[in-house]
């Protein structure tokens, strides 16, 4: 499979900010800044994606309608953690308080649980994800804490400003990162967790600092 390539000049603003140290370890809460090659991506940019991005199957999700899937299909995508090369899933079945939890930890797209449909918002330039494991908006649970404080969940009926990010994109790269406006922190993969939560998603970098907190996207069909 190869990933979503696109053509920065016509579709994407430029950032003129440092670059970050290759292969760098994440980062813990800071100042944020956008390095260098990162550029936000506009509402004709999430579009091109799916135009643009390899297709893969994906099954409907359990108590889905294949007519609801139908009507969002245009904006259904998968995210593949550059760091372990897993796709994230929703963890629909996890008892509280982690219950939606996101983690990068499936080997291929199998069904709703890797879906998510990302909407463009024009008034905030930002982008929301909802998973069709359990239609819920991904929200970054800031008041969390510990080792799960900035964790992302698909957990709210609504979106407000838990649940928006800005999408970035990197052309040499050709890699996705997500920034959540909450916290104004990068999303990373924790692949050095252990347990029930690792791979999970947190909002805790201040900058895009290597595969951590890159992502390769897949438009997907029902």
């Amino acid at each position: 499979m190869t990933s979503v390539f696109l053509s920065l000049s016509a579709l994407l603003a430029a950032s003129a900010l440092a670059a970050p140290t290759a292969g760098a370890a994440p980062q813990a809460d800071a100042a944020t800044s956008v390095p260098s090659g990162w550029v936000a991506v506009d509402s004709s940019g999430l579009q091109h994606i799916t135009d643009a991005a390899d297709t893969l199957q994906a099954p409907l999700a359990a108590g889905r309608s294949a007519a609801t899937a139908a009507a969002v299909e245009p904006e259904l995508l998968a995210l593949q953690s550059a760091r372990n090369e897993k796709f994230v899933a929703t963890e629909a079945n996890y008892a509280a308080p982690n219950t939606g939890a996101l983690r990068a930890r499936s080997a291929q797209v199998g069904g709703g649980w890797e879906g998510f449909v990302f909407t463009f918002d024009e008034a905030t330039g930002t982008v929301s994800l909802k998973s069709l494991a359990n239609d819920r908006y991904v929200a970054v649970e800031k008041n969390y804490t510990g080792t799960a404080q900035n964790i992302l969940r698909a957990r709210s009926t609504s979106v407000g400003g838990w649940e928006r990010f800005v999408l970035y994109y990197n052309e040499s790269l050709d890699r996705f990162a997500l920034q959540s406006t909450l916290n104004g922190l990068f999303v990373a993969m924790e692949n050095s967790y252990t347990g029930s939560l690792q791979y999970a998603l947190r909002a805790r970098s201040a900058e895009i600092t290597g595969s951590w907190e890159e992502f390769t996207l897949y438009s997907l069909e029902a």
